[in-house]
């Protein structure tokens, strides 16, 4: 049985290549998504919104949806 997700797996990819183009350094993005999808899933352990969306994932919309704020990205 396939389980339904409530996101598009093809504008996800989309949106992590939107960050890696915006980043100037990869593995500073790619370290930013990880301590901000640890950071989420341990401040909602309890409050979960969609048990189907992981914090990686729920990291890589977030930061996407913030190109435009510079501190994200990196300096």
């Amino acid at each position: 049985m396939q389980k339904r997700s409530s996101f598009d797996s093809a504008e996800i990819m989309h949106r992590a290549e939107d960050l890696m183009q915006a980043a100037s350094n990869r593995y500073r993005i790619t370290v930013q998504v990880a301590q901000r999808a640890k950071r989420r899933r341990y401040e909602e352990f309890d409050a979960v919104e969609d048990p189907l969306m992981k914090p990686p994932i729920r990291a890589i919309i977030e930061m996407s949806d913030e190109l435009t704020q510079p501190e994200i990205i990196g300096e």
